[in-house]
């Protein structure tokens, strides 16, 4: 057992800075390095663990002989980062997605495989106290055998970052940057069955989308094994009269539940199960759930930082969003050819 893990902070941004509060919370793990090219962002880390050392890049992090890295950059850099920290024999937390295909999922995985490391990724929703419950009803079969899914996240805003808008940094739009969210969600809840067919329209200024836009709204059907079908909506800017609007709702033969956020939050959800007219609560605000993954983390990397295999999973995601790409003409596989 890891006593007190040394951890490199590479990306330190408002999400990297508090996935770094709350795992620094734990008391489990040692913030010993930070990088960022922000002077603002990297003094901001820097406040949060005095004693950290501020690096200029991820090279020179390494060479501090780490037992992780977090990772918080752009899209387009998580893969190539994630394989060189796994091959310096540290474990892995990176924000979403893995990679912006799932070409460059595999290789983050096999890296992850042969240096026998920790890998996650900042799937946070998971662990709402909502979503832990609705799963807990889904495994425990209250709901009966599940026919249907509906998930939607619609961003009244866009990213306010000119990378999210470049296919080649991004890896895609609203899909992989919300949408992404929602694969994880139907899959995990409903422990990862095979997606045996996949129906998109992807949509970018109110027209189908050409090959060098990101899409600013997505809407996907998936067909799983054993019948249920999922259908997915995700947008940026979308005129929803609030901030956003994010549900994942399951209906099974038995029973149905939902995830709902409250008021056009980003942050505040309730959850209910429902069965015929009557909705009993499952979950509400507060709920102090956005650094909770991060957490779980730091937590499993001081008990043993070896390989994991649910990250296998990781790959069903990316490639996932291969699929929805690919329904709607667009193809993925170019953008992680020039990854080594």
């Amino acid at each position: 057992m890891l006593s007190r893990p040394r951890i490199g902070f590479l990306g330190t941004g408002w999400i990297g800075r508090h996935r770094m509060e709350a795992m620094l919370a734990t008391g489990a793990i040692e913030a010993v390095a930070v990088a960022d090219g922000a002077d603002e962002a990297a003094a901001a880390a820097c406040a949060l663990a005095p004693s950290a050392r501020r690096c200029a890049s991820l090279d020179e992090m390494l060479a501090l002989g780490l037992d992780g890295v977090v990772i918080a950059t752009p899209s387009a850099l998580h893969a190539g980062q994630a394989i060189a920290a796994l091959e310096a024999g540290c474990a892995v937390f990176c924000q979403k997605p893995l990679g912006r295909d799932a070409g460059e999922a595999r290789r983050v995985i096999a890296a992850a495989r042969a240096a026998d490391r920790l890998l996650s990724v900042d799937f946070s929703y998971r662990l709402t106290a909502g979503m832990v419950a609705i799963r807990d009803l889904l495994a425990a079969g209250a709901l009966g055998p599940i026919h249907a899914v509906d998930l939607v996240f619609h961003n009244a805003y866009g990213p306010d970052k000119p990378w999210f808008y470049d296919r080649s940094q991004a890896g895609g739009g609203c899909v992989m940057d919300l949408g992404v969210h929602l694969v994880d969600l139907a899959l995990w809840a409903l422990d990862f069955p095979a997606v045996e067919a996949v129906e998109a329209d992807l949509f970018s200024g109110g027209a189908p989308i050409a090959s060098d836009a990101v899409e600013d709204l997505a809407l996907a059907t998936l067909r799983l094994a054993g019948g249920t079908v999922v259908r997915l909506a995700c947008s940026w800017r979308l005129h929803a009269g609030r901030d956003a609007v994010i549900a994942a709702e399951f209906q099974g033969r038995h029973g149905g539940a939902a995830l709902r956020n409250v008021d056009g939050s980003f942050y505040d959800f309730t959850a209910e199960h429902f069965t015929g007219t009557r909705a009993d609560r499952l979950a509400g605000p507060p709920d102090a759930w956005g650094g909770r993954a991060a957490a779980a983390w730091a937590e499993r990397i001081a008990a043993s930082p070896r390989y994991d295999a649910d990250a296998e999973h990781l790959v069903q995601v990316s490639d996932t969003l291969d699929r929805i790409y690919a329904a709607a003409g667009i193809s993925t596989a170019a953008l992680s050819a020039g990854l080594t």
